[in-house]
């Protein structure tokens, strides 16, 4: 039988976090919606796609919190990466030159792509046709090279 967790053990989170609390609470809701949402008549490889945009939306909002707006603490934005409010492998993306508009890890794997490059979303909009649209399959992202 797996231990039993008492919420005594667990440790409570750092000071700040009663200031973001609301706006994380609503990606909380936005996030149970979407997992909730009727699958029917939608292709299968839409499925995700809410699920991955709200994780991408929730990921940025903590990433600029703590580097750009310098809003939050160091303790407070280490707390919120353990506790899963956020990707912090995407967020390391990020902070790479060329990466910073990355809408999903899936995007950049090159195994997952049947010519092992990356998505068509990372290809800069200036080098497609005028009508040529652009959806990424994995994550129905429209484009999201950095030179864009």
């Amino acid at each position: 039988m797996p231990a039993i967790r008492h919420a005594s053990k667990r440790k409570a989170p750092p000071a700040g976090f009663s200031d973001i609390e609301d706006d994380l609470l609503i990606f909380s809701n936005k996030m149970k919606d979407a997992e909730n949402a009727s699958t029917t008549n939608v292709p299968r490889h839409k499925v995700h796609w809410p699920i991955f945009q709200i994780s991408h939306q929730r990921s940025r909002y903590v990433y600029e919190l703590y580097y750009e707006k310098e809003a939050i603490s160091k303790e407070l934005y280490d707390w919120l990466l353990k506790n899963g409010y956020a990707d912090a492998m995407l967020i390391a993306k990020w902070k790479k030159t060329g990466y910073e508009k990355l809408c999903c890890l899936r995007c950049v794997q090159t195994k997952e792509t049947n010519f092992n490059s990356t998505c068509i979303c990372r290809v800069p909009k200036a080098q497609m046709k005028e009508d040529q649209a652009i959806e990424c399959v994995s994550c129905g992202c429209r484009g999201c090279a950095s030179s864009d």
